[in-house]
């Protein structure tokens, strides 16, 4: 070989070729790009293809998205097949639109990012073509890529079983990206039983090679026994590499493990810290979960307003339950301003996200006339429709509807049909429908079935259902008196907060009762009913203290009771008040008369 000859063999565009790669592996990328260029220049299908890399990876050069593109579609009509299946992955992205990198985000930079989210006005219908001829080719990652293509493509392109095969080939050719979309295929088969199982092997397989997504998978496969024993330690640490990976819905769990100790030590200030990166990436469950954590407090101290800037952080994206303690907090005015058109705003987003206890929110706030005439309609039309499916709450909230004329005329017999339906399992429907039968609305009064049903619903419990079955106790009607038992219903109702039972029993302990009397305790009782609001009971109040008949006589409080008592329309607290001696100068200076 004469000197000229070998001269020509080391500018060749293999040798270039040879030399760029060398210079790459060395990390000489500055000095490595001109030769790739030269070489690619010639037509070689693997420096154009490597040519593009240095544009995607910052190596050397620019970040280019549409000069990678133009270099790797040479590269691919060459056949080149790293090169379509990575035109492929480029078209999914998007080439449009440039976007800086860093180089760490450059270097992170992969067909991985397949499966990150982020989108970038893909291209579907080109990417289809180079993936297809990839996976054609035998190319693992084509094969992949073709599989998300057919699954997360616009609909016309989609086909599941087209998708789960070229899945399972890549997978079987070791590629991790196959893997995970395989195992993900698979959970999404009901006709087979052993189909979990295998998808945690490939979620395994998947993690094992460190992808995120398939890392966060056999976690929540893990934490849930699907397919696999539960095993939450391994879960949280898995969790844990994902959410250091930068996968949100890795970071929420992770989050969520620290705050509940669930797998790893327990550690809520760390928790807190890693569900807020979550909810700050879009993740609304995180972001209610942290909304809810300022909400209760516990371990943080609660603040209102924090929690609804992230309980609307999640609403806004979509989080209904989050809607919904909006809504409360809107009505309370926990954390902002009062204001019950925004609680019905926030409650109307919620129920329409299908949320139902959204739904009876909306429809309490209509019956206080809080809400719009369309929501009362809109309410109606939601419980009128579940409750034709079957659904028991839905069925008490449309009996509920009719018999009030919320969003359709008032209807107390087809009311009492849809509460008698409900009352086989809704508590509430069994008090409402026992109430309809004792005042003969919609059905022919029955005092005997109605005791029957507001029994049943005391009996699990229901504050107002006990009340209203120790009155009925008190006065035998549709049934036998029995007063020692109305006076411990009374108890149990006053234990909840009932004003009109700790009146009851004040009532009670006085006399004229089956039960023994006691002035001193009825006093008590009174007091605290007064000290609610409770008129008659400030009457009450006011003559035990008037006349001592507690042993305890004190015209000044009595009067001051008595007054409230008359300021709310009891007039037969008039004449006690007339009986009293005049108030003394001392008196007034107390009492403000």
């Amino acid at each position: 070989m004469s000197i000229l000859d070998s001269l020509r063999g080391a500018l060749s565009p293999r040798s270039l070729l040879r030399k760029a790669i060398r210079l790459s592996e060395a990390r000489e990328v500055e000095k490595a790009f001109p030769l790739f260029a030269r070489a690619a220049a010639a037509g070689l299908a693997e420096a154009q293809y490597r040519l593009a890399r240095c544009y995607l990876e910052g190596g050397g050069v620019p970040f280019s998205r549409t000069e990678a593109a133009r270099w790797l579609e040479r590269a691919s009509r060459q056949g080149f097949v790293e090169a379509q299946s990575l035109l492929a992955t480029l078209y999914i992205r998007g080439i449009s639109r440039e976007v800086e990198r860093t180089p760490d985000e450059l270097a992170k930079q992969s067909s991985t990012a397949l499966f990150s989210g982020e989108e970038l006005a893909p291209d579907f219908e080109k990417a289809l073509v180079w993936a297809r001829r990839a996976a054609e080719a035998g190319s693992a990652d084509g094969q992949s890529i073709l599989a998300y293509i057919l699954t997360a493509g616009p609909e016309e392109m989609r086909d599941t079983e087209e998708a789960e095969r070229w899945y399972r080939s890549s997978a079987q050719a070791g590629s991790p990206q196959g893997a995970l979309g395989y195992g993900l295929a698979l959970l999404r088969r009901t006709d087979n039983p052993e189909a979990p199982r295998e998808a945690a092997m490939q979620f395994a397989r998947a993690a094992a090679a460190g992808l995120p997504t398939a890392q966060y998978m056999l976690g929540v496969m893990l934490q849930n026994a699907t397919g696999l024993e539960r095993d939450l330690e391994q879960a949280a640490t898995l969790f844990h590499k994902a959410a250091e990976k930068g996968l949100r819905s890795a970071q929420a769990r992770w989050g969520l493990a620290l705050m509940t100790g669930q797998g790893v030590e327990r550690n809520p200030t760390e928790g807190e810290s890693w569900l807020r990166r979550a909810a700050l990436q879009g993740d609304a469950e995180a972001a209610a979960l942290v909304g809810d954590l300022y909400a209760k407090g516990g371990d943080l101290p609660p603040n209102y307003a924090e929690a609804a800037l992230w309980f609307r952080r999640a609403a806004e994206a979509g989080h209904k339950m989050a809607a919904r303690a909006l809504g409360l907090m809107s009505l309370t005015g926990a954390g902002m301003a009062r204001d019950p058109e925004e609680a019905a705003r926030w409650f109307r987003i919620s129920a329409e996200a299908g949320e139902k206890s959204a739904q009876a929110d909306l429809a309490n706030l209509v019956l206080r006339g809080a809400a719009t005439e369309s929501d009362s309609v809109r309410t109606r039309e939601w419980f009128e429709q579940d409750a034709a499916s079957g659904d028991l709450v839905a069925a008490y909230n449309y009996g509920v509807c009719l018999a009030e004329g919320v969003g359709i005329e008032r209807d107390e017999r087809a009311a009492a049909q849809w509460l008698r339906r409900a009352a086989d399992g809704i508590v509430n429907a069994q008090y409402w429908y026992g109430r309809m039968l004792l005042e003969g609305r919609g059905v022919e009064p029955d005092s005997v079935e109605g005791r029957v049903w507001i029994e049943k619903a005391a009996g699990s419990g229901m504050t107002e259902a006990q009340v209203a079955l120790a009155e009925l106790l008190l006065n035998g009607r549709g049934g036998g008196r029995d007063h020692p038992q109305a006076l411990e219903l009374f108890r149990r109702a006053a234990e909840n907060g009932h004003v009109g039972a700790i009146f009851a029993i004040g009532a009670m302990l006085g006399g004229g009762h089956e039960v023994p009397m006691d002035r001193a305790e009825a006093q008590r009782w009174f007091r605290k009913a007064a000290e609610r609001g409770h008129g008659a009971a400030q009457m009450m109040l006011g003559r035990y203290l008037a006349r001592g008949l507690a042993g305890e006589r004190n015209p000044a409080e009595a009067r001051i009771w008595l007054e409230r008592a008359v300021a709310q329309g009891l007039t037969d607290a008039q004449s006690d008040l007339a009986s009293l001696p005049p108030a003394a100068p001392a008196e007034l200076a107390v009492t403000g008369h």
